[in-house]
Order: structure tokens, then C-alpha cells, then sequence
């Protein structure tokens, strides 16, 4: 090919990325646009015209380093920095214990208030003059009520009187990356693993400060580096200098590292003929493994471990218990403050119990019996991250344990990068549900942030969706699950539409026009993947291994609890898996209320009807419809929303460059062809057992069932497979 033709291909193929993607998305939700109020821009500057932060701590370092970005950014001018209070300061940044004497008697009854990542951020007259201070007890408060200033100044908001004192109500705001050591991501839809361990730890990516600032800004103050899939390797020298390098950077942001432990660790990089808990030799491993660790990040957060599940080693394969080996590994981390994250995922190849049970028949017997340092991480429902589930059973049910509730970011089975869902609508639907544990008013986020047990460590954990794509996440609206993620993990009570609109704001136009329909738009579309993936409690009939598109006919895999089928249950006679007392009675693992509301069919949510009962195809609903036809117009219902969302984005075109507008909507049309072949694929299937007709408003399927079962995707992202 002459030289002429390859630029001519290369300059295609850049116009074509940066269709796709454009570089003004990289910066998130801290683009820090121009405020075009004069009115507003001019009561800012004022407000920052003169900033005293005294210490050249690192946190405080990139507090000024954030206004240094954001405000002439915003404002077009420069604040001048002063090293210390004066006369001349119109917002002062310190810590409660270096505020001035006169000053903290205003502030006294505030400061009490806050725990050690808290802040407050308050207008005031000092000395006849009007001062901001942004306060805390601990500097990365500062850093915190930093980022929620520059936040209300980015969506408008009057500073004038303000008075802010805050607190994040769960401990550890983790995002657990499912990243492989050669940079694939497991279930990733966003390109390849952030961390180039080619070139650190010498080189110091820049995307690396922006995914701490990013954070930061949400208050995530976790973050798991590598895969629950673990490899040993990154407990090797050669990979911990270049871990010691992240957390450096990590640091100033308020942000531990944790790692992903292998269980088998003590044979494949120690040399030890065994990795059985009990053994002496094998607690001395990982002992002397923590001391190495810590020695380097004296900061290490500790470990994730996934441990006899779904083939990886653990403690069993000794004849020992999830609490012989999550307890040892945190005696190891003991003496440093670590802690172990010990995940609950299990369901094992021998065991025939309904899978949605097994999880809390194994855990609920060592409730109790884990050390202080000991966080067990559960998924939010009892199957695997479903488009919907009811909530997992072991939260209220243990007691005595620190839970952590796992949600996946990124979008599994989600429709990958390509869909819109807004997941804050599905977080908040679990975490508002009430166990009824100790009666009324038992919900998920009260067992999470330690208020109905008190517990000793609380955590959030989000698998994240982060990726090398100039946008980070793929879809430019999944930053927005990012965002609501850290939102929700520093406090579990705001609502999602309270992220939905801060999110557009932040990120789009603060214009009402635009944020009321787009924002009804993002808080409609998990239901509407609901309605044209797993309607009416259907679940886990996806296509298998990659989990891309449908496949609720597959039952050639080696285990039941692989097979689609196993879970719908269709038959002549009807569809639904049984889990009350007539069937796998799963209902049973419940506090009684739940119990009865999900044992009784005129009762159960009809969102869950399926997940807890097999029913005749000519079950009537309480529309009046029989289950076949409510089925089927579900499916019909989330296509037709899709559409209905393609329109809300035609109509906010003004609103929005041309390039983010371009983006969306051709993924937005992905979106719709894949709906519809959900739709026809489901139903074709169902209907060969059903024998009944289609209702008058499903559009009629495009290909015949055949066609759908012989589809093949090879281009499937997020796993590596292996095709014939």
C-alpha cells in the first residue's frame, strides 16, 4: 500500500474514534465548564478570590491543585493562595485543630458531628468580613468538602449561607476491578486494565491521578487492583514495587490499595508443598507475605479473596471452613490493621440444593465465628448479578458478621457498553428493600451501614467498569453508574434521582429543559432492560460463558446451574422456578413477613412472581392478562421504551455537542436491534411450549427460532473464549 493510501486509512480511522468517542469525555463529571451566570461567576469569585491552605501535606497539595484546575476554568480568572489565615482570606481550608482560636467556637458543635473522613463546609461573618471554611478532623475531610464546593459551584448552586456538615455513613467505598494481570479485564467492557505493569513503576500514567481525582470527588476511598479470579504473581516483588508506586499516587486521595489473595499462594510462589489453614508453615507464608507488604504500602488495606467458588482453591480442599481460612489470613493482617474481604459467592458442582440457597445454608453456621477483621462480601441477590433479583437472604440474617454488599458496575448482563442503564435505580431498589429482620424498617442499607447490628467494619463494594476508552467506561452514560455508585456508597440513602440529575448536570447542561426529560429517561431504563431481558421475575437466561444476547434454550452445559433452562423451568404446563415451601423452598431463608409475602402468589411483588413460582401459562395477573400474554407484552413494553428513549434524545440534540449527541444515539440504536432480538428470541422460545399465540400489539419476530440459536460472537468482550 503507497504511504498516501495509509494516511488516508489512518485519518479515517481517527475521524471514526473520535466520533465514537471524543476527548472532552475523559474528564468525567469534572469538566468544570464555564459558568456563564454573571451573577453566579462573580459571587464565586468573590468566594475564592483568596485561599489559605497552610499545610504542603500531599492531600492538601491536590486540594490546591483541584481548585488550581477548576476554578479559572470556571470563573476565567485566578485565586490567589495564601500559607495561612489573614486578613485578606475568603475561604480557608484547615483542619478543626489549626482553624483560629476565635474561629472554632462557631464551629464546635459542627465538628462534633463528623467522623474522621467528615466535613463541613460553612459561610460565616469573622471579623466583619464573610469567610467560607471548609473544615474537618482529618485532612482527607478537606479533600472531600473541596470537591462537594466545586461540585455546587458546578451545578449553580448559591454559596452564599451555606452550611454543609456531612459524614459518609459506610466505612469502606471500594471498587473491586476485575483486572487481569496481562491487562484483559474480566467482564470488562471498556478496553484493557488501567495499570500498565509493563512500565510502572517507573511510569507514572496520567490517567492513574485522574482515576484517584475522580474518585476522590465521590469519596471512594477503596480499590481492588486485580481480579477475585486471582493470580499469585502479584504477591511477587516484581509485581508489589509496582503496586507500591499506585498507592503513592493513591495516597493523596484518601484511597488504600487491597489486592486479590490466591488461596493456593503458598505452593505456587512460596514453595510449600500445602496451602492448608491450620498449617503452621502456611501461617508463617502469610504472615511473613503481610510484613512484606505492608513494609512497602504501610497503608495496605488487605485482602479480597475468593475462595471455593466456582473452581478456585480455598480452604475445603484441606477439609477445612470459609472461617479457618478467612481467620488465619487475618491474623496475618492483624498487626497492620488490615483487613480480609471474604467473598460469599459459593455454590458447589455437588451440591443439587436449589443454587439461589447454598450461599446462606454454608455462611449462616459461622455467623459469629469470624475475627474482627473479617468483612464478608455478598452479592446483592442469591443468584449472580442478575438484571433484577430479590435481595440476597444473608442480609439481616447474619447477625453477628459484617456484610459487605457487592454490585457490579460494570454491565454483565446489562447489555455490556452498548445499553443505557442507569443502575442507581436497581442499587437503590435493593438497598431501600426491608428484611424485616428486627420487624419494620429492617432494610439493606441499615444492615450495610452497621445502624441495625452495629457493626465493627462497614463496606460497599462495586465491580468496577473502568477501562482504557477515552471515556473510561464505554458508554458515556455508564460514567453515571461510576458517579451513583461512590454517591451511594458514601450514603446509601440519597436517592437515584438525586444522582440522575447531579450527574446530567455535572456532566451535560445544568438547562431544566434538557436534565427533566433526559433524567426520567435514565431512571425508566433499567426498567426497561428488565422488560426486554428477564421480565416478571425470569432470570439468568443468557446466552452462555459471555452472557452477550439471549439463550434460554442451552441445557448441554456440564452442571445444571449452568443451563438457562434450569432456571425458567419452562414447560407445557407452565414457567417459573419454584422456591416456596411446595418447591426448592428458598422463601424459607427470609425473615417470616418476607416469607409469607413471597410464599403467597396474590401477594409476591409481580416483579419477583417467576423467581419464586412455577405457573400455568394461563395464570391470570392482576392486569387481567394471562401470564403468556403479560410475558409477551413485557418484552414488547421494554422495546418500545427503548424507543421511547431514542426520541428523548432526538429531542435533546440542541442541548449537547454534536459529537456527544452522535455517540449516544448510535448506541442507542444497538440498543433497540438488541431488544427486539431478545424479544423475538425469548418468545419464539417460550411459544414452543406455551402453544399459544402472540398478542395483537408484539410485533411479530424478524427471524424464525432456528435463526437465533445458531448465532455465534465471537467478538463477544469481557472474556477470553475459546471457539471451535
Amino acid at each position: 500500500m503507497k504511504q498516501k493510501n495509509v494516511l488516508v486509512l489512518f485519518f479515517f480511522l481517527m475521524i471514526t474514534v473520535a466520533q465514537s468517542q471524543h476527548v472532552s469525555d475523559y474528564d468525567l463529571w469534572l469538566k468544570y465548564n464555564l459558568i456563564d451566570n454573571s451573577e453566579l461567576s462573580d459571587s464565586y469569585s468573590k468566594i475564592t478570590n483568596s485561599i489559605s491552605i497552610s499545610s504542603k501535606s500531599e492531600v492538601l497539595k491536590n486540594v490546591k491543585k483541584e481548585l488550581t484546575l477548576a476554578l479559572p476554568k470556571m470563573l476565567n480568572n485566578k485565586s490567589k493562595f495564601q500559607n495561612g489565615f489573614t486578613d485578606e482570606t475568603t475561604l480557608l481550608i484547615d483542619t478543626f485543630k489549626n482553624l483560629p482560636t476565635d474561629l472554632k467556637p462557631k464551629i464546635q458543635k459542627s465538628i462534633d458531628s463528623v467522623n474522621g473522613e467528615g466535613f463541613i463546609i460553612k459561610f460565616l461573618t469573622f471579623k466583619n468580613k464573610p469567610l467560607i471554611i471548609i473544615t474537618a478532623k482529618k485532612e482527607v475531610g478537606l479533600l472531600y468538602g473541596t470537591f462537594r464546593l466545586l461540585e455546587f459551584m458546578q451545578l449553580h448552586k448559591p454559596l452564599t449561607g451555606i452550611d454543609v456538615v456531612d459524614s459518609p455513613k459506610i466505612q469502606l467505598r471500594m471498587l473491586n476491578h476485575w483486572d487481569n494481570l496481562d491487562r484483559s479485564v474480566e467482564r470488562g467492557y471498556a478496553g484493557f486494565s488501567l495499570w500498565n505493569w509493563q512500565k510502572l513503576p517507573e511510569h507514572i500514567d496520567e490517567r492513574y491521578i485522574d482515576y484517584a481525582r475522580a474518585n476522590a470527588s465521590i469519596g471512594i476511598n477503596a480499590t481492588v487492583l486485580t481480579n477475585v479470579n486471582a493470580n499469585a504473581l502479584v504477591l511477587t516483588p516484581m509485581y508489589l514495587e509496582k503496586i507500591e508506586a499506585l498507592a503513592n499516587v493513591f495516597r493523596g486521595y484518601g484511597i488504600k490499595v487491597y489486592l486479590t489473595a490466591r488461596f493456593s499462594a503458598p505452593i505456587e510462589i512460596g514453595n510449600l508443598e500445602t496451602a492448608d489453614p491450620l498449617d503452621s508453615e502456611v501461617q508463617k507464608w502469610w504472615a511473613n507475605k503481610a510484613s512484606e507488604i505492608y513494609k512497602r504500602i504501610p497503608d495496605f488495606g488487605g485482602f479480597l479473596v475468593k475462595a471455593n467458588s466456582e473452581g478456585q482453591p480455598g480452604p475445603q480442599n484441606y477439609g477445612r471452613n470459609h472461617v479457618d481460612g478467612a481467620n488465619m489470613m487475618a491474623t496475618a493482617l492483624e498487626p497492620f490493621g488490615g483487613n480480609i474481604i471474604w467473598r460469599a459467592f459459593v455454590y458447589s458442582e455437588h451440591d443439587d440444593t436449589d443454587r439461589a440457597k447454598q450461599a446462606y445454608n454454608e455462611f449462616l453456621p459461622y455467623d459469629g465465628k469470624f475475627k474482627d477483621n473479617v468483612v464478608v462480601q455478598v452479592k446483592n441477590g442469591p443468584i449472580d448479578f442478575q438484571p433484577r433479583e430479590p435481595f440476597h437472604p444473608m442480609f439481616g440474617a447474619l447477625k453477628k458478621t459484617p456484610l459487605a454488599i457487592e454490585f457490579q458496575i460494570t454491565q454483565e448482563y446489562l447489555g455490556f457498553s452498548s445499553h443505557l442503564v442507569f443502575l442507581p435505580k436497581l442499587f437503590e431498589e435493593i438497598l431501600d428493600t426491608d428484611t424485616y429482620q428486627k420487624g419494620e424498617g429492617s432494610t439493606v442499607a441499615r444492615v450495610i451501614d452497621g445502624s441495625l447490628y452495629g457493626n465493627k467494619i462497614t463496606a460497599l463494594a462495586g465491580v468496577s467498569n473502568i477501562g482504557t476508552d477515552i471515556n473510561w467506561t464505554g458508554h458515556p452514560f455508564a460514567q453515571a453508574n461510576w458517579y451513583g455508585f461512590g454517591r451511594l456508597a458514601w450514603d446509601p440513602y440519597i436517592s437515584s434521582d438525586q444522582i440522575a440529575e447531579e450527574w446530567l448536570r455535572l456532566t451535560y447542561n445544568t438547562d431544566i429543559a434538557f436534565v427533566e426529560p433526559v433524567k426520567k429517561m435514565m431512571l425508566s431504563s433499567h426498567e426497561a432492560v428488565v422488560n426486554y431481558m428477564n421480565p416478571l421475575g425470569l432470570h439468568h437466561i443468557f446466552d452462555t460463558g459471555h452472557h452477550y444476547g439471549p439463550g434460554p434454550w442451552v441445557d448441554n452445559l456440564g452442571r445444571p446451574d449452568w443451563n438457562p433452562v434450569y432456571y425458567h423451568k419452562a414447560d407445557t404446563e407452565g414457567i417459573g422456578f419454584d422456591r416456596t415451601t411446595s418447591g426448592s423452598n428458598a422463601t424459607e431463608q427470609y425473615a417470616p413477613h418476607v416469607q409469607d409475602m413471597y410464599n403467597d402468589v396474590t401477594a409476591i411483588p409481580e416483579e419477583y412472581l417467576l423467581w419464586f413460582h412455577h405457573l400455568s401459562w394461563n395464570y391470570k395477573l392482576k392486569n387481567g392478562e394471562i401470564l403468556w400474554n403479560a410475558i409477551a407484552l413485557k418484552y414488547q413494553e421494554g422495546v418500545d421504551q427503548v424507543k421511547t428513549m431514542i426520541k428523548t434524545w432526538d429531542a435533546s440534540k440542541s442541548y449537547v455537542s454534536e459529537q456527544e449527541y452522535n455517540d449516544v444515539k448510535m448506541l442507542l440504536q444497538i440498543q433497540l436491534k438488541e431488544a427486539q432480538w431478545w424479544r423475538d428470541a425469548c418468545l419464539l422460545y417460550f411459544q414452543t411450549f406455551s402453544k399459544l399465540p402472540l398478542p395483537d400489539k408484539v410485533e411479530k419476530p424478524a427471524h424464525n427460532l432456528e435463526y437465533y440459536k445458531s448465532l455465534r460472537f465471537p467478538f463477544a468482550p469481557g472474556i477470553k473464549p475459546q471457539w471451535d
